[in-house]
């Protein structure tokens, strides 16, 4: 079985140290490069594949914030996860808009942080229960966020069905199981509904169905 290669990105060193600690735990799991700032972390990935990485937000030279939207653009397949001392909802919703898998706070447990990685490499996305859905939903109610998605889509009842139980945190294969598709058919649908709401990514399908009610 391949390994998930992981990117750290903060620019204090004594915590990278403690997360590929953290990670060295998980055989899965292979760290395959580390970097102080976007910049560096770019530079890496020009020659270094990468399936996630864990980035921090306020670095030197260049942030988290705009790392995340060159990664998104030049390497789409790279998965990255917000981790970060900022718990400010525009902070985590900026991110998401701009593609970024999950958002974790700094004093995360170990097991969450190996958990989102699992969860962005297989099924997309991760939302803590604390941190992101509970403010991503308020402020969508609130309407603080300016609506990116394609308010015309129009989603047939299966693309719902598959959209609300995406947003319970269901794999592919758990859907599949649930109403009795292939996994490869259940992505398939996935990918439509990227397309039809006009989204990035999973998350974004997420934060589409809070704006517009189908979940609770």
């Amino acid at each position: 079985m391949n390994k998930i290669r992981i990117g750290i990105v903060d620019d204090y060193t004594i915590f990278r140290d403690g997360l590929r600690v953290s990670l060295a735990s998980d055989g899965e799991l292979e760290v395959v490069f580390e970097a102080g700032n976007g910049q560096e972390t770019l530079d890496y990935l020009a020659n270094t594949p990468t399936d996630v990485i864990l980035m921090d937000l306020k670095m030197p030279v260049m942030d988290g914030m705009e790392a995340t939207r060159k990664i998104r653009i030049e390497y789409p397949d790279c998965k990255i996860i917000a981790i970060t001392l900022y718990d400010d909802e525009k902070f985590i919703i900026h991110l998401m808009e701009l593609g970024a898998s999950g958002y974790l706070l700094k004093n995360a447990e170990s097991r969450e942080i190996r958990k989102s990685i699992h969860a962005v490499y297989q099924d997309g996305y991760y939302f803590n229960d604390v941190v992101n859905k509970a403010l991503l939903k308020r402020l969508v109610i609130k309407g603080k966020v300016k609506p990116s998605f394609n308010n015309e889509a129009e989603l047939t009842d299966r693309e719902l069905q598959v959209l609300k139980l995406i947003c319970q945190e269901n794999t592919a294969a758990e859907i599949g199981d649930k109403i009795y598709l292939s996994p490869r058919s259940v992505e398939g649908i996935r990918q439509r509904l990227i397309d039809k709401i006009g989204v990035r990514n999973t998350a974004g399908l997420v934060m589409y169905a809070v704006r517009k009610g189908i979940i609770d």
